[in-house]
């Protein structure tokens, strides 16, 4: 047994959550991790070099497709377990999981989610960004600066044998105080040699719980706001879209990150 596993033990024989073993990333898998991450950071790039109004969202898809191919990669979200697209596009009151299509067309005033998903010889990475088309009401405006602050926070509560509950604290107490609320089914998640690995990672919870954030752990920190109620539903002929229950705006932003012994890297900012 070495240190860690004896660190490990300690703090399981104190009631604290702690990940496998399995979940923490060694030296040579971050770096093939990182490889993937920076080409998923350059899809992003891609997209907000190219982003405007008057586009279809099957626009942003073929941007995302053809980039990452060019490039090595492979979309994570095509053909995920059924998805049909190579991106997620999710506009104004889509909290996650919006399909591009050709009949979707951005126009002055909305805000969307573009989430990228890359593999990269076989290893993961996940990141999304918001932007918001030409000029958009002061609504629309804040929700996306306080979604950014929360993941901010969220990032900057992240420490070494610290707890995901910090992270989701910042977040949530945050996003209250702006009069908002943080969505609770649906969170982050472990990422890197799989597309979804544990733990998932809430951001409704209290400071202290949850897992201790051990270095070698990789997750990421994507928060979904809502301007009204947390709840939402699920297109019924897609089974994927998930809407706000209330029509009020969404907002997410999405940093993947790795814990390290003397802090927090963000591998996708």
């Amino acid at each position: 047994m070495d240190k860690l596993d004896i660190k490990l033990w300690t703090l399981v024989s104190k009631g604290q959550i702690v990940p496998d073993r399995s979940l923490l990333k060694t030296p040579e898998q971050i770096e093939m991790i990182k490889k993937s991450a920076a080409l998923n950071t350059a899809v992003l790039d891609h997209v907000a070099a190219h982003i405007h109004a008057g586009m279809s969202t099957a626009e942003i898809d073929k941007l995302v497709y053809d980039f990452t191919t060019e490039h090595g990669g492979i979309p994570a979200p095509l053909n995920y377990e059924g998805f049909p697209k190579s991106v997620c596009t999710s506009i104004n009151n889509v909290i996650c999981h919006g399909i591009p299509s050709e009949h979707e067309i951005l126009i002055d005033g909305d805000i969307i989610n573009v989430d990228v998903s890359t593999i990269l010889n076989g290893y993961f990475s996940d990141a999304s960004r918001m932007f918001t088309i030409g000029e958009v009401s002061p609504e629309a405006e804040r929700i996306v600066r306080v979604t950014k602050e929360c993941v901010e926070l969220g990032l900057k509560a992240a420490k070494p044998w610290g707890h995901l509950g910090d992270i989701a604290y910042a977040i949530n107490s945050h996003a209250q105080e702006n009069g908002y609320s943080v969505v609770e089914e649906i969170g982050g998640h472990g990422i890197g040699l799989e597309f979804h690995e544990e733990p998932f990672v809430s951001y409704v919870t209290p400071k202290g719980s949850e897992m201790v954030l051990v270095p070698g752990m990789m997750f990421t920190i994507e928060p979904m706001i809502n301007q009204g109620s947390p709840e939402f539903y699920v297109d019924e002929d897609n089974g994927w879209t998930v809407y706000t229950d209330d029509d009020g705006l969404s907002a997410q932003i999405e940093y993947m990150v790795l814990i390290k012994e003397d802090g927090v890297e963000v591998l996708t900012k």
